[in-house]
C-alpha cells in the first residue's frame, strides 16, 4: 500500500521525535564522530517503541523494507536537529553526516515470543517474506568485504523530477527503472526517458554469512539448516565463524548462479538490520549477587574441613556415574584452568588444561565428555572417526568462483571446550594438526592462496580405548599408540581399567538400580549434598572470571621438588615428564585454588596437582602402586585422607633430599 506523501512526512516527523526524546546520547555520539563518510549505527529498542508508538511499530513489523528506509531518513533529521541544538546551547560544533541507520533490536520485545517472528532455520518458509523477522544460530562462514553500489538518483528529461532508485537485491544488484516519472504533482508528467545524475551514486560494504540452526534445539533425525545472511555497512565484520547470533531482518531471496545444466532457482536470504551476539551473555548473564553470597555461605560453612566441601561441588559433575573421584576432580580442574601467563617477551604460556582419558568399554568415558559439554559454555563435540585435519582445524572453500576459510571444530570451539571421542581412531596426519592448537592454541593456514592464523583457545578433552589389552608394563604411547609430544601435551592422562573386583560391581549395580528411584526428587537446593547442573555452570564460571591464583612460596617449592623427582626416576614415562608437565603442575594447582574458592595456592593445591599428575603416571614415582581411576572413590573424610597423602608424599619428597 502506498502512502501519500503527507502520512509519509507525518511519520518521519513522529519517529524523529521519538528518537531526539529517547537517544539524544547517541545522537550527540554521533555528531561529534569525525569522520562524516562513514555510516553510523543508531540503535533502538523495539520494546520501548511498542510502549511509545504501537501504531508505527505494527507498520514497521508489518512492512519493513519501506519503513527501515524512512526510519533512516528520520535520523538523518533527528541528527540534524541535535546538531542545531548543540551550536545553539552548548557551543559545540559537530560535523554533518549523511548516513546513519536506526538498528532495532529486538531483544525483550514481543517478537522474540512469537513462533512467526522468531522461527527455527529449518521453518522459514514463504510466509515470512516482507516482515520482520528474527533468526537465531551459529556462524558457519563468513565471506569477505565486499563493495556495491547502493541507491542512485535519476533525473526525468520531461519534468527534470529527480528521485532514488534502490539497486534489487533479489536480480544480481541491478536497477530497474519505472516505467513512467514518479512525480507526484497535480498533473502528471509521464516521461519514459530518465537520466543518472553525476555523483549521486551511494556505495555500501557488503558480507555474506551463513548461519546454521543450533544442533541442541532440533528435533529427533533432523539435519541442521543454514541460510545466507547479507550485512551492509556498520554491520560488516561484527561477527567471525563460531559466533552464536540472532540477526533481525527482511527475508527475501536471490537467484542462484547461472550453471550450465542447473535449473536456476530462488535461495532464500536474510538481509540483515541488527546482528546480536549471544555467546558473550551466556557466561555474564545469570550470576546474581544472591548466587555469589550463597557461594560464600557455602564455604564458609566448610571453613574447617574444606576437602569435604570440595568432594560436595564435585559430585554434582556427571551424577549418574558412581564413584570415579579421581576423573571428576580431573574434569573440574580442567574446566576451570589455570591463569595464562605472558611473558616480558610476549610470550604466552596457555592457561587451559588439556584432559585424556583412557579406557576399557564401559567405563564411562564418553559420559563424562557429554557433561563436560554441558557445564562448559561453548562446546563442540566430534569422533575421532569422523574428523579430518580440515574438518578439526579450518576448510578452504570455493564460493561463487573466490576461495574462503570454513571454521572447524577448535576455530568454533575457540574459548569453551573441544571433546574428541574415538581419539585413536583418527589418521595419523589429522593428529598431528592439533599439536599446534594445543599448546600453541592457534592454528596456521595456508591454503588455496589464503594464509592466515587462527585463534583456538580450546580445552581438548580426549576419550580413547587402549589399543588391545593394556599392559601396566609398557609406556602410555606404547598402549594407546599416541604419539609421545601428543601425550605431553595433555595435562592429565587417566587410565581406566576395568578389573574384576566383585565389591566394585555391588557398589555400581545398587547405583544404576537405585537411579530409576532417585529421579522423582532429583533438585535439592541444599548444597552441602549435590550441586545441580545449572549452579556447577554458574559457579565454574564464577572462579574463572574472579580468581587470578598466585603460588605461595612453600607450593613453588613443593611443586619444583616433585619434578626434579620425575626427572629422576622418568625411565618409564619419558613421554610425559617434559617442562610441560611442570606447567601442568602450576596450572592445576591453580585451578585447585579457583575450586576452593582462594585467590592464593597453598599446599592443599600443590599436593592435590601431584596426586593429579601421579594417578596418571602408569608406574608411579611416589606411591609404588599402577594408577588405576576407575576404582577411585569419595572417602567419608576426605580432609583426614589428604593428610596421609600430604604426609606420604612431603616424607619422600625428603626421603630423596629435594624438599
Amino acid at each position: 500500500m502506498m502512502e501519500t506523501p503527507t502520512q509519509t512526512a507525518e511519520h518521519i516527523e513522529s519517529v524523529t521525535e521519538f528518537l531526539i526524546s529517547h537517544y539524544s546520547d547517541q545522537l550527540r555520539d554521533i555528531a561529534l564522530s569525525s569522520d562524516p563518510k562513514l555510516h553510523y549505527p543508531l540503535f533502538l529498542e523495539f520494546a520501548e517503541l511498542v510502549d511509545d508508538n504501537p501504531h508505527l511499530a505494527r507498520l514497521v513489523y508489518s512492512n519493513p523494507e519501506q519503513y527501515l528506509r524512512l526510519f533512516d531518513d528520520s535520523a538523518v533529521l533527528a541528527h540534524k536537529i541535535a546538531l542545531e541544538h548543540m551550536k545553539k546551547f552548548e557551543n559545540k560544533i559537530g560535523i554533518e553526516k549523511r548516513f546513519i541507520h536506526v538498528r532495532i533490536n529486538t531483544s525483550g520485545s514481543p517478537l522474540e515470543r512469537s513462533s512467526d517472528t522468531f522461527p527455527s532455520i529449518g521453518r522459514v518458509r514463504v510466509k515470512h517474506r516482507g516482515i520482520l523477522l528474527m533468526l537465531k544460530g551459529t556462524v558457519i562462514r563468513s565471506g569477505a568485504v565486499k563493495m556495491y553500489e547502493g541507491e542512485r538518483m535519476y533525473r526525468c528529461r520531461k519534468c527534470k523530477h529527480m528521485f532514488p532508485l534502490f539497486p534489487e537485491l533479489e536480480s544480481i544488484n541491478s536497477i530497474v527503472k519505472p516505467p513512467f516519472c514518479p512525480s507526484q504533482r497535480s498533473k502528471s508528467c509521464e516521461g519514459k526517458n530518465f537520466d543518472p545524475v553525476d555523483d549521486t551514486v551511494t556505495r555500501h560494504d557488503y558480507q555474506e554469512i551463513k548461519i546454521q540452526e543450533n544442533t541442541q534445539v532440533l528435533g529427533v533425525g533432523v539435519i541442521p539448516r543454514s541460510i545466507l545472511v547479507v550485512l551492509k555497512d556498520d554491520l560488516v565484520d561484527n561477527v567471525k565463524a563460531g559466533d552464536d547470533v540472532i540477526v533481525s531482518g527482511i527475508l527475501t531471496s536471490k537467484w542462484s548462479r547461472d550453471l550450465k545444466d542447473v535449473r536456476c532457482d530462488l535461495e532464500a536470504m536474510v538481509i540483515a538490520n541488527h546482528v546480536r551476539r549471544t555467546n558473550e551473555l551466556k557466561s555474564e548473564i545469570d550470576i546474581s549477587d544472591e548466587l555469589i553470597e550463597k557461594f560464600k555461605n557455602f564455604w564458609s560453612h566448610f571453613k574447617d574441613t574444606p576437602l569435604k566441601g570440595r568432594n560436595a561441588i564435585l559430585r554434582g559433575i556427571c551424577p549418574q556415574v558412581v564413584g570415579l573421584f579421581t576423573v571428576k576432580l580431573a574434569v573440574a580442574l580442567t574446566l576451570i584452568g589455570g591463569v595464562q601467563h605472558v611473558d616480558a617477551s610476549g610470550t604466552k604460556v596457555r592457561g587451559e588444561s588439556h584432559l585424556l582419558l583412557i579406557g576399557d568399554p564401559g567405563t564411562g568415558k564418553s559420559q563424562f565428555l557429554k557433561f563436560a559439554a554441558k557445564l562448559s559454555n561453548r562446546a563442540v563435540i566430534t569422533t575421532g572417526l569422523g574428523s579430518t585435519s580440515a574438518g578439526l582445524t579450518v576448510t578452504a572453500v570455493k564460493d561463487g568462483g573466490e576461495w574462503m576459510l570454513e571454521a572447524g571444530a577448535l576455530v568454533l570451539a575457540d574459548g569453551g571446550l573441544c571433546c574428541i571421542d574415538e581419539f585413536d581412531s583418527m589418521r595419523e596426519h589429522d593428529r598431528a594438526t592439533i599439536h599446534e592448537a594445543m599448546e600453541q592454541q592457534s592454528i596456521s593456514v595456508a591454503k588455496a592462496g589464503l594464509v592466515t592464523t587462527l585463534s583456538t583457545k580450546t580445552i581438548v578433552f580426549g576419550a580413547t580405548n587402549p589399543k588391545g589389552q593394556y599392559d601396566p608394563d609398557q609406556s602410555l604411547s606404547v598402549n594407546t599408540a599416541l604419539s609421545g609430544p601428543l601425550l605431553s601435551r595433555f595435562d592429565i592422562v587417566l587410565v581406566l581399567l576395568d578389573t574384576k573386583n566383585p565389591d566394585w560391581d555391588k557398589v555400581v549395580s545398587s547405583h544404576i538400580l537405585a537411579e530409576v528411584q532417585i529421579e522423582e526428587g532429583r533438585y535439592v537446593d541444599d548444597l552441602t549434598m549435590i550441586w545441580p547442573l545449572p549452579m556447577l555452570k554458574r559457579y565454574i564460571q564464577f572462579v574463572k572470571g574472579n580468581f587470578r591464583p598466585v603460588l605461595s612460596k612453600e607450593a613453588e617449592e613443593i611443586i619444583s621438588s616433585y619434578y626434579r623427582l620425575q626427572r629422576r626416576s622418568s625411565t618409564h614415562n619419558a613421554a610425559r615428564t617434559t617442562v610441560r608437565m611442570l606447567e601442568s603442575l602450576i596450572r592445576l594447582a591453580q585451578a585447585h585454588a579457583r575450586l576452593m574458592f582462594r585467590n592464593e595456592v597453598t599446599r592443599l593445591d600443590a599436593i592435590t596437582a601431584i596426586l593429579c599428575i601421579e594417578s596418571s603416571m602408569t608406574i608411579s614415582a611416589i606411591v609404588d602402586s599402577m594408577g588405576n581411576a576407575l576404582h577411585s572413590n569419595f572417602s567419608e573424610e576426605p580432609d583426614q585422607e589428604y593428610a596421609k597423602q600430604e604426609t606420604l608424599i612431603l616424607e619422600k619428597l625428603r626421603g630423596d633430599d629435594i624438599y
